[in-house]
Parts: structure tokens; C-alpha cells; sequence
């Protein structure tokens, strides 16, 4: 009797399994409406960070696209760059996400080693550069041409140094913007350097001042370094950090301010200008669909402004100079023509030269040893080569006040 309850048993799972396997939902693969596959993201920060709310905010646009039930969108916050964010992507790749994002640059170590560890599940890591090094199929790197929309922010920039030196508020020789790094990374001096021609191409006799923090999120450190730059008679802020630090201290002083990664027109409605930001939802929803389907993940994405994954947030007309949108948009479609790039070595110089040559540490290392050719065609080519920025170059008309990160 008991043989015979377990053959009808049998019988049943072999018709239960093959009408699974007849449109059911399937974790590892299919189209994306009625996926019941997790997803996992690891953020440095929580909320209360700009860059992280960014990413933040991108993962639920993506889940909500794909139509992915918010149980299934898995988001751990405040992971250290340590053995912490190793600890955490195991746990999720033991859950059940079949694919696994992190956010921030010194996540990179500790997702590969998931990844090696883990070798069904995607891993793909914002701002890493060993991807392309590192061979394996289930690790990846993205990020976007920021780059280009820093230009577009530094264009705001130098359009409202221009209307100070029309009012007569300052002198053309007094146009100078104070910057607030995180660290000195070829990110930060991509992207400071990159507002800064922008900057330039409106008001050509523009100079910047550049101080770190050594740290991505701290807000008591960015204000005391946006009141330096202040002190020291810098007229417009910028930044590449995450706080409202900067944005506050230039509210209080009535000092002009371009943010990153997000509108901080609420806290600063007297000085905000404008803001530029990498939009991960088109990058979250691709790779999120590739690894449902089972198909490869480019190794390196790179977003850009055709992809809408580079973008402005909207202009603060009562702060910026007028015309400030028309010139944004017509140099927005030079950028997006090819007829105007961001790092035309025609628009500045290092220790007083043009460069025609220059080899950048893409195949990342220990000691950052040049190994390609990225200059041709007359400008510096950034994130063709791999995703993450590794434009390091130290150009005129730009002081680093200290290097100590």
C-alpha cells in the first residue's frame, strides 16, 4: 500500500514539474513580469547621504519598472567598506538574490570575493575599475559619463561668475570657485576638473581652489571646508561629497552653490544654482533584465547623456544667470553630437603645455602604473576605456590646497 501512494506521489510531482516549466515564474531567467528573483543592494550610507539616497531611489524606479514585488528589492544600508560589505553580500547571495549591486568605490574587493564565492549569482559594483582585469563572468563595473554633466553644472557656474562680474560684485580676476573633494582619486579629479572647464568655457578668467575631506559623508568636515574656501575669498562652491554640509554653510553666507547628485534647492533656496547627478535606473533595470534572461552583463556599462543616465536636476532661475538654460541646452547637444567634448586638449594645459600624449592607469594597480594611450583625435578620452573615470591629470588654473587624501 505504501509502494503504491508514493508511485501516485511520484506521478504527481513528475505533472506538477512539468507544468512549471510551462510558463511558471523562474528565479534564473525568463522576461521580467512575473520574476519572483531577488535583488540585493549594498549602500555606503543610509537616506540622510545624497549620493546614496540617489542610489537608493534609483533601486526602487528599477524594481517598481520591472514590476519586481518591493519584498523582492532587498536594501541594506551603512556597510562599511570592509570585510562587512563581503559579509553582506553573502548573506543576500544566501537569501536568494540572484543579483547583487554595490554602491560604493571600496566595496570593490569584498564584492569579488563574494563573486568568486558565489559563482551563480551577478554581482555588479558603481565605480569599481577591476572588472575588465579581474575576468569573471559574473562580476561587472558601471559607471556614467558624470563627467559630462559636471561640464553642464561648471557651464551654470561660470554663467553666474559671469553675472557677478557684470554687477560689478567682483573683478574678472576674482573669479574664483572653491571645491570640496572627498578624496583624491581620479573620480574626484575627473569630476572637479571637469566643472572647472565648464566653468571656464563661460567665464575664461575663472580659477578654483580645491581642499578634501578624506571621508565621503561628513557633514561637520565639508561646512568647516566650504568656510575655508569662503575665507579664503572663493565666490562659488561646488562639491564631490555627500552631506548638506556645503550647501547650508553657503546659504548662511549668501555665497552661490552647485550640488552633486541631487537638488538641495530646499535647504538653500537663496544660493542653490544647480545640481548634476548619474540616474542608475537605466543601468539597474538592464542588468537586472540580462540576469533574469541569463544573459551576459557588459563587463564595463557606461551611462551617458543619451541613455538619461547623466543628469541635471532643474535650474534655480531666481539664483542662476539668465540665459543659463539656453546655454545648457545648446551645449548639451554639442556633447551629445561629439562636436565639443569635455576634456579637448586645445581648453587647457599642465605646467603650462598643451598635452598630445598621456598614458592612465585603466588596468588598475597597486603602484598605478600608466599602461594606455588615452589621448587622440585632440581630446582625453574618459570612461572609453572602462567605465570608471580615470582622468588624474593636475591642470592649470587649479589649486589643491592639500593632497593629505
Amino acid at each position: 500500500m505504501r509502494k503504491k501512494w508514493l508511485a501516485i506521489l511520484a506521478c504527481i510531482a513528475m505533472v506538477a514539474t512539468l507544468f512549471a516549466g510551462c510558463g511558471g515564474s523562474d528565479s534564473s531567467g525568463g522576461d521580467s513580469e512575473g520574476s519572483d528573483m531577488k535583488v540585493g543592494f549594498i549602500f555606503l550610507h543610509d537616506e540622510n547621504s545624497t549620493y546614496d539616497l540617489n542610489f537608493i531611489n534609483a533601486a526602487k524606479a528599477a524594481g517598481k519598472e520591472l514590476g519586481i514585488p518591493e519584498e523582492n528589492i532587498i536594501l541594506k544600508t551603512n556597510v562599511p567598506e570592509g570585510q562587512e560589505c563581503y559579509e553582506t553580500a553573502a548573506d543576500l547571495a544566501d537569501s536568494g538574490c540572484g543579483i547583487i549591486f554595490a554602491d560604493s568605490f571600496g566595496h570593490e574587493d569584498y564584492m569579488i570575493q563574494a563573486a568568486q564565492e558565489f559563482p551563480d549569482v551577478q554581482f555588479c559594483h558603481a565605480t569599481g575599475t577591476k572588472a575588465h582585469t579581474e575576468k569573471l563572468d559574473n562580476y561587472h563595473n558601471a559607471f556614467a559619463s558624470i563627467y559630462e554633466g559636471r561640464f553642464l553644472a561648471g557651464v551654470a557656474a561660470g554663467m553666474k561668475l559671469n553675472e557677478m562680474i557684470e554687477k560689478g560684485e567682483i573683478k574678472k580676476e576674482e573669479a574664483k570657485i572653491g571645491y570640496i573633494g572627498a578624496y583624491t582619486y581620479a573620480e574626484v579629479v575627473s569630476g572637479y576638473t571637469s566643472f572647472f572647464l565648464g566653468a571656464r568655457h563661460e567665464c575664461p578668467s575663472a580659477t578654483m581652489e580645491v581642499t578634501f575631506t578624506g571621508s565621503w559623508y561628513d557633514e561637520t568636515a565639508e561646512k568647516e571646508a566650504a568656510n575655508k574656501l569662503m575665507d579664503n575669498k572663493c565666490v562659488l562652491i561646488s562639491q564631490h561629497a555627500d552631506s548638506m554640509g556645503a550647501p547650508t554653510a553657503c546659504e548662511s553666507r549668501g555665497v552661490p552653490d552647485v550640488s552633486y547628485n541631487g537638488s538641495t534647492k530646499d535647504a538653500a533656496p537663496n544660493t542653490y544654482i544647480i545640481s548634476s547627478r548619474i540616474d542608475w535606473t537605466p543601468y539597474f533595470v538592464y542588468a537586472i533584465k540580462a540576469a533574469q534572461a541569463g544573459e551576459a552583463i557588459d563587463v564595463d556599462w557606461t551611462g551617458t547623456l543619451q541613455t538619461k543616465s547623466v543628469l541635471l536636476t532643474e535650474l534655480n532661475e531666481d539664483v542662476a544667470a539668465k540665459g543659463t538654460q539656453d546655454e545648457i541646452d545648446k551645449i548639451t547637444k554639442e556633447l551629445e553630437d561629439g562636436s565639443l567634448h569635455v576634456f579637448d586638449t586645445s581648453a587647457f594645459t599642465v605646467e603650462g603645455k598643451n598635452l598630445d600624449s598621456y598614458k592612465a592607469d585603466v588596468d588598475t594597480d597597486a603602484d598605478y602604473t600608466p599602461d594606455t594611450e588615452v589621448i587622440s583625435d585632440g581630446y582625453f578620452h574618459e570612461s572609453e576605456y572602462r567605465a570608471a573615470p580615470y582622468f588624474d591629470l593636475r591642470i592649470d588654473g587649479i589649486k589643491l590646497l592639500d593632497e593629505a587624501y
